[in-house]
């Protein structure tokens, strides 16, 4: 389904993204060396709920994971990239950190990914991993708007990644949100320009690239939800979700 959002619940987006935005800040700025995983879903439960959202993730049971997943918050590390599942491990300096977070407030929904490095230590093969996302996620924004085709956005992430060197999996990718969480139409991280949905004012959609250092190959862990990259090699995962109005293109998901 290809839900376009009146503009009034366009306005609701903005509030929904702006508290994605503040709760994963707040998030990154408190995982520090020796915090636990669980610590930082227990957190998230806590801002979700004293924000009167709620949490796309707990019940969510999709056909490519052992659902429902039960948790508030996708905490990714190092070789995991995607539906990481939180679980008793503690930081560690140099560690690489994704979190990604959907909640639902005011009936519409709002998801954000970002990556980032814990400690002190920064190892360059990582930032480098997790710059390139950002760009590509900057490249796939800047060809989105009315009259753009979804094609268009996977060709702009997809130069970016392939420009870095690294292989795409085009497995999992950007998608429409709205009401729900998923929606069509899929944003794949590499396409063909002038293909796909030809987007249009209402249409929101959450714009994805995530990488792996060395491979395009995913593995799924004896938890059944998190994916990770098939040697073991460092991953990194950035996201934005996006509104399409009749000016172009509006990042609902910054930081304030």
């Amino acid at each position: 389904m290809i839900e376009i959002l009146s503009p009034t619940d366009v306005r609701r987006a903005r509030d929904t993204g702006a508290l994605v935005a503040e709760i994963l800040q707040t998030l990154r700025s408190r995982s520090v060396v020796g915090t636990n995983l669980l610590e930082i879903d227990a957190w998230a439960q806590r801002m979700i709920v004293d924000a009167g959202a709620t949490s796309c993730y707990v019940d969510y049971a999709p056909s490519f994971g052992r659902g429902p997943f039960g948790h508030y918050i996708c905490t990714s590390v190092n070789d995991a990239v995607l539906h990481g599942l939180p679980y008793d491990y503690q930081l560690a300096d140099g560690d690489l950190l994704s979190l990604d977070l959907a909640v639902s407030l005011g009936g519409v929904v709002a998801d954000s990914a970002i990556s980032f490095l814990v400690g002190d230590i920064r190892p360059p093969e990582s930032v480098a991993l997790i710059d390139a996302t950002e760009r590509a996620l900057r490249a796939g924004i800047a060809a989105a708007g009315p009259g753009a085709r979804v094609g268009d956005l996977s060709h702009a992430i997809g130069t970016v990644l392939h420009a870095a060197g690294y292989p795409v999996n085009t497995e999992f990718g950007g998608h429409g949100v709205g009401s729900t969480m998923h929606q069509d139409p899929h944003v794949s991280n590499s396409g063909r320009p002038g293909r796909g949905y030809r987007l249009r004012p209402g249409l929101l959609l959450a714009l994805e690239p995530w990488i792996m250092a060395d491979t395009a190959t995913l593995v799924t862990d004896a938890d059944g939800w998190t994916l990770r990259s098939a040697t073991g090699c460092r991953t990194a995962h950035s996201e934005h979700t996006i509104a399409i109005t009749p000016e172009g293109a509006e990042v609902l998901t910054l930081p304030r």
